[in-house]
């Protein structure tokens, strides 16, 4: 007969436990858990020993308002799902301890896949293909519902966009394993004086403006400033708010080297071919005649662009470290400057210096529609951005 007890932990308990589990995220944290707190929820955590040992963990969230009580757990519980004695212990202490507070419903969104899917969203042929019923019978069995094999945005995403970076030790890996696309958007924005910094809590309100024209122009909903200070009290130094800046001078003078080599190029090739008329160097002085013009045009664009200042910033990110991955959590850009390409260059800064350098393997990418198949879908845009990164998709 197995001992099982239902107990509350210490923050540092389920800090210790959350850390080293497989399925450890940054829902399941204290740092959440303190979020949560000054956003006015009840947070606990709970637990189950067995023989004294903490096998199951849960941050516990109850949400009170004048006209319900619910209460709800992110991303977890963490628990082993193979593990049904746990699993059927757990399920039925937090459902009574739900109805103990009050709560009308307990709604759970378990860090397990369902099923795992290539970049595209076909199924995975073998093992890591089959899905994971064995859970969903057992929430059943434990009294839950399931909610449906949905598609579609949700708060906690039910469809993952993730890239496995085990292997990957260099910025060389690192780039050569995007698609050819996103190398040159990544290589292009380095090559236009775009830099990505980490912005000081007395800058987040730089973040928060770029968030906030991008939540108008997408039309989601946006957090507000006080959000994001409050995240940054929270998770300390775990969370990092980068911002991808344009630094025009260095843009102009890149831009000015250009537009002189392909003018001494094309007045080169203009003497050639005055002196000895060949189709190869017609050919060849019409291509880079037009490679002179684009890089004018450039040159022109770039003065417009330093009337808007010395430093612009031009893409803003939010990645969230936890000891099993990061977390690409929220972003915005300037569509002004769009032709920069700085969204990719943040995206490539984070697994470098988040993941690779710290030997973390997973990247996630966080929320995609789970639409593959509409090229109108309102998810399309961000579903090809993360795919042209090379990862892979799970349905949770």
């Amino acid at each position: 007969m197995r001992d099982f007890e239902f107990v509350t932990l210490t923050p540092q308990e389920f800090d210790a436990f959350s850390s080293k589990h497989p399925q450890s995220n940054f829902q399941q944290t204290s740092a959440m858990g303190r979020l949560r707190t000054m956003d006015g929820i009840e947070v606990e955590y709970l637990g189950v020993r067995e023989s004294g040992t903490i096998v199951a963990a849960a941050l516990f969230e109850t949400h009170r308002s004048r006209f319900s009580t619910f209460s709800e757990v992110h991303d977890g519980p963490l628990c082993d799902w193979r593990d049904r004695e746990v699993v059927e212990c757990f399920m039925n202490a937090l459902r009574r301890h739900a109805k103990a507070k009050g709560a009308a419903q307990l709604s759970i969104t378990p860090e397990a896949p369902y099923r795992l899917r290539n970049s595209d969203g076909s199924l995975i042929e073998g093992e890591q293909g089959e899905p994971a019923d064995y859970i969903v019978d057992t929430l059943k069995a434990c009294g839950f519902e399931h909610e449906g094999f949905t598609v579609g945005y949700t708060a906690v995403p039910r469809w993952r966009y993730v890239k496995d970076l085990s292997g990957i030790s260099d910025e060389k890996a690192l780039l050569k394993s995007y698609d050819k696309r996103t190398q040159w958007s990544v290589k292009r924005a380095s090559s236009m004086g775009v830099h990505v910094r980490e912005l000081g809590v007395g800058e987040l309100g730089v973040f928060a403006d770029i968030e906030r024209q991008t939540a108008e122009r997408r039309g989601f909903e946006y957090r507000g400033e006080g959000y994001f200070r409050r995240f940054k009290e929270a998770f300390g130094g775990a969370a990092h708010f980068m911002v991808a800046e344009i630094h025009v001078a260095e843009y102009v003078a890149d831009m000015e080297a250009k537009r002189d080599a392909l003018q001494a190029k094309v007045e080169a090739l203009q003497a050639k071919q005055a002196q000895h008329p060949t189709t190869r160097t017609e050919r060849q002085l019409g291509e880079e005649t037009r490679n002179l013009e684009a890089a004018r045009k450039r040159l022109a664009e770039a003065a417009e662009y330093a009337g808007d200042g010395d430093v612009l910033p031009a893409a803003a990110s939010l990645f969230v470290e936890n000891p099993r991955e990061t977390v690409y959590l929220f972003s915005g850009s300037v569509e002004r400057y769009k032709p920069f390409y700085a969204s990719a260059l943040i995206q490539h800064w984070a697994m470098l210096h988040l993941c690779v350098e710290r030997g973390v393997g997973r990247y996630n990418f966080y929320g995609i529609s789970g639409v593959f198949d509409d090229p109108d879908d309102e998810g399309r845009g961000v579903l090809e951005f993360k795919q042209g990164f090379n990862g892979y998709v799970e349905e949770l």
